[in-house]
């Protein structure tokens, strides 16, 4: 494993904020953490940064406990990052690659993270989607093994959302391991290959969004306006406002019989499961905004 958490746990006075929780991540691959605000994973991932310490539990990288050299391998983007006042983006990148042994060249970074259009602008008067593209260069900017990225796409808009998965999915391609936290749930479906599901400090579920999905709701809705259920049709049919819902395992099935009925399928929906269908089975209450 490129990185492992074993029996993690952080308490602060009587609050049991990281309870007992082991998992490894495999090199090369986008990591996620997810469930809602308070479930526990900014505090995990400081812990494995080495932002914050445990209260028990060992982070093991490589196979080794983390020393003095693991922070020359990591990259961060931390969920708030304050930048100095009155130094321009290019200013920013100069200083922080001052930190490091090694860097990337500023060029390459540049326009990896598409700062080029506004390179000489203060850093502080950045878009939220121009300034997390800065953030992420800087949490690249020592060509590390393994990201951290602590929801990086919290309060941007959809536009700057998909541009930021973009970077993401690049990152990836170059070989290097991402762990990312959100309670995005489409965030977490589109990026990650591997994630574990947090509440309350504890895991809940973990596999890929497919595995997870498949075995926790192996179900397809089939959504058709219609005022009575047509006959011969199969499977747990219930009533939606002005929709009849069949919940089905095989949407093919349903099709032929609803074809078979007489059925109008003009407004005919299908609905696969999400993450937060998931999560709210799982957990019995939706995310926590």
């Amino acid at each position: 494993m490129h990185l492992e958490v074993v029996q993690l746990t952080k308490r602060f006075g009587d609050l049991v904020a990281v309870d007992g929780i082991s998992f490894g991540i495999p090199e090369g691959i986008c990591f996620g953490l997810l469930g809602p605000n308070g479930a526990g994973k900014t505090t995990t991932i400081e812990i494995i940064e080495g932002v914050s310490k445990p209260t028990s539990g060992r982070i093991l990288y490589r196979g080794e406990p983390r020393d003095a050299r693991f922070a020359q391998v990591a990259g961060i983007q931390f969920q708030s990052t304050a930048l100095m006042s009155f130094l321009t983006v290019r200013d920013v990148l100069k200083l922080f690659s001052r930190l490091y042994r090694r860097t990337l060249p500023l060029s390459e970074l540049i326009e990896r993270c598409q700062l080029g259009d506004f390179l000489d602008r203060d850093a502080n008067k950045l878009s939220g989607g121009q300034k997390q593209r800065l953030l992420l260069a800087l949490a690249l900017i020592n060509d590390p093994e393994i990201v951290f990225l602590d929801e990086p796409t919290t309060g941007l808009d959809p536009q700057a959302r998909r541009n930021f998965w973009e970077l993401i999915n690049s990152i990836r391609q170059q070989g290097k391991t991402v762990v990312l936290t959100t309670h995005y749930m489409d965030e977490a479906e589109s990026l990650c290959d591997t994630l574990v599901i947090l509440d309350h400090g504890r895991i809940i579920a973990e596999g890929s969004p497919r595995a997870l999905l498949d075995q926790h709701l192996p179900l397809r809705r089939v959504l058709l306006q219609a005022e009575q259920v047509p006959p011969g049709v199969s499977g747990r049919i219930t009533r939606q406002q002005d929709e009849i819902c069949i919940e089905t395992d095989s949407v093919e099935r349903t099709l032929q019989q609803l074809i078979a009925s007489g059925a109008d399928l003009t407004r005919l929906r299908v609905q696969n499961p999400t993450l937060e269908d998931l999560f709210i089975q799982l957990t019995g209450h939706q995310l926590r905004e």
